[in-house]
């Protein structure tokens, strides 16, 4: 699985991903304002595993999240916000959802400055809910009343993004398993593998060392998004 930055030619196949996935559905020409403005913000997740077989085949996506960073925050601090996070039921459970929003916002602090980042999730969406709070550490800023058009509620959510200055990608990932143990025993002597397996993780553990540790396709994360996975 690759994760990598929304190109341009990516919008119409992430454009179907969200149709697909999601009841809040936007015209190519917003996800391209986004692409445009912000490039470094919104990324996309491609399975690698059967590669185009011309030139012409587009990749699969199977993965988006949508960013940008607020043009006049009414607070008046710099802060990012999640327009869009869907990925294929086809591919979930695979800690994607996850990696998609580590990546864009490590780029809004790293870029940007940013503060913190933003995002609105439906009141219903228990699912969102779970990785945006327990897994990623969000919280409830406040309820928007009936802020889709269908009427329903949204919860305003942040994050503050001070674990992401000064330390890479790899170095978030495990204080947050360490703390919050997302990844379980089996995942971690998974990603032992070629460094000593299981026995090794014994011997650095006892030594009161820590290790780096990918979530990916062979660890996983339990309980990621399902159908709504978010919307703004």
């Amino acid at each position: 699985m690759d994760i990598r930055v929304l190109k341009p030619s990516d919008i119409p196949h992430v454009q179907m991903a969200n149709i697909t996935n999601l009841p809040e559905n936007y015209f190519c020409k917003y996800y391209l304002y986004h692409a445009m403005s912000w490039p470094q913000l919104s990324y996309v997740a491609v399975d690698v595993s059967r590669p185009p077989k011309t030139p012409y085949d587009p990749p699969k996506i199977v993965g988006y999240v949508l960013a940008k960073m607020e043009e006049e925050p009414t607070d008046g601090v710099q802060h990012g916000h999640i327009t869009s996070l869907s990925v294929m039921r086809t591919h979930r459970r695979l800690g994607l959802a996850e990696k998609l929003m580590r990546q864009s916002q490590r780029a809004m602090a790293e870029t940007f400055s940013a503060h913190y980042v933003s995002l609105h999730v439906r009141v219903s969406n228990t699912a969102a809910l779970h990785l945006y709070r327990d897994t990623l550490g969000f919280t409830v800023d406040k309820i928007e009343a009936k802020y889709y058009a269908d009427g329903e509620d949204a919860y305003s959510m942040r994050m503050e993004l001070d674990q992401y200055k000064g330390k890479d990608l790899e170095d978030v990932e495990m204080e947050d398993q360490d703390e919050g143990d997302a990844v379980g025993s089996e995942g971690k002597a998974e990603g032992n593998k070629g460094e000593g397996g299981a026995e090794g993780a014994k011997k650095e553990a006892s030594a009161g060392k820590k290790r780096k540790v990918k979530v990916g396709r062979a660890l996983g994360v339990s309980g990621l998004v399902e159908r709504n996975e978010t919307g703004s």
